[in-house]
């Protein structure tokens, strides 16, 4: 089959350079980096450029003449057999309608194959298909890079969702951690309610009946005679002085009420104080030995926010303790060095697996760790069954502007 230059390449009619540029087409082969060769309709190769036979690693004469279905294409990537009538190179000859192809492979001399994106148009000579050119390249590189931005993609969305579920589950924990702590609150405020109305309410009360006793008996005062109105006055004594008892008895209870809310010891004098008086009330209470250390010596009191915080987290170990621990010793230590708190508490009681302690309904483990990661600090918690649980409050003893930001 012959190809006429002057049908592929427009040049001028009359050239003014030399005879470097007698075939263009020839030019236009061996500069391009794709392969490019022609076959007639047997399937016979009729030329081919030299990038193209490098590429299937021949020399452009050794491929005159040879069908190239059977040279390079005549196998799918997995190897199996490529009939040469599902071949699309040979059917854009046959139907004459051309095709494009990115997902097949060619086959080196050396039996070793490349992905390939070629395309092949059929030659029309007279009105009759007499063959195709085909051009192709080597798109190792191409299909290297999708699969590394596939993978890249697939491994992605494998750790977007896998953040994706930790921050439901996270969402969830702090709904129910919220869900608890106003549970917690209401409960506080029926405790303290039902505190008011049965104990200050019933002082009240009785208050008010010897207030009126009184002011009815000292109104009969002038009728009575000297013996009659000198009992009296004593048996008013009598009665003044069990009011006074009661009123003793109320202001305890609105002291202990008020030290529930917030114990006066925390502002009057220091962390340090409230921390060994509140070990000392719950030793007592669930009648434990106390091995107490504290070692804060010129250590700077921390500001009242993280003060707070300090004192509830150590409220809530010691809760745990006296919940679940069922031990007969507690262990605190307490030290600073430098800026930097460490608050231990460690009971010789039943212990627990770890897990337990990070199970979704722990509300009391999450709100101390939510109140330590607040102001920078962390829990840290050991136990195994039978072995005690030992619990630790590191935080930073931030200065006043800095726990304030």
């Amino acid at each position: 089959m012959h190809l006429d230059a002057n049908h592929l390449v427009s040049r001028p009619e009359a050239p003014a350079t030399t005879g470097a540029w007698r075939d263009p087409l020839a030019l236009l082969l061996a500069s391009t980096g794709e392969g490019v060769f022609g076959v007639d309709l047997d399937g016979l190769c009729v030329f081919i450029n030299h990038a193209g036979a490098r590429m299937i690693g021949f020399e452009p004469a050794e491929l005159l003449g040879s069908n190239m279905h059977d040279l390079t294409h005549h196998s799918h990537a997995d190897g199996a057999h490529y009939p040469v009538e599902d071949c699309p190179i040979f059917n854009a000859f046959r139907q004459g309608l051309p095709c494009r192809i990115d997902s097949e492979v060619f086959w080196r001399r050396d039996g070793s194959s490349f992905p390939v994106e070629y395309s092949s148009h059929p030659i029309v000579d007279g009105g009759e298909v007499r063959g195709a050119v085909v051009t192709f390249v080597d798109i190792t590189e191409r299909k290297r890079a999708a699969d590394a931005l596939r993978r890249a993609k697939d491994q992605l969305e494998e750790r977007v969702g896998e953040r994706t579920l930790a921050l439901a589950t996270a969402l969830k924990q702090v709904r129910e951690l919220a869900a608890r702590s106003e549970t917690v609150r209401e409960d506080e405020r029926t405790r303290i309610a039902r505190e008011v109305h049965d104990e200050l309410g019933s002082l009240l009360v009785a208050l008010k009946m010897d207030v009126n006793w009184m002011d009815k008996r000292l109104s009969e005062q002038e009728q009575r005679s000297a013996d009659a109105a000198h009992d009296m006055r004593e048996r008013m004594r009598c009665k003044c002085q069990n009011m006074s008892r009661l009123i003793e008895t109320a202001v305890d209870n609105v002291g202990r009420i008020i030290t529930d809310l917030r114990p006066s010891i925390l502002d009057h004098q220091g962390l340090w104080a409230a921390l060994e008086w509140q070990a000392q009330e719950f030793v007592q209470s669930a009648e434990l030995a106390l091995d107490w250390h504290l070692a804060v010596a010129d250590a700077p009191e921390p500001p009242e926010p993280l003060a707070m915080a300090v004192f509830r987290i150590f409220q809530e170990m010691l809760s745990n303790v006296g919940r679940h621990a069922h031990a007969d010793r507690l262990g605190v230590h307490i030290v600073v060095r430098g800026t930097a708190l460490q608050l231990t508490v460690q009971d010789n009681g039943v212990g627990a697996p770890p897990q337990a302690f990070e199970a979704a309904n722990a509300y009391g483990v999450m709100g101390m760790r939510e109140r330590a990661r607040h102001f920078g600090g962390d829990i840290q918690i050991e136990s195994a069954p039978g072995q005690g649980t030992r619990m630790c409050l590191t935080v930073t003893l931030l200065p006043e502007t800095q726990a304030q930001t």
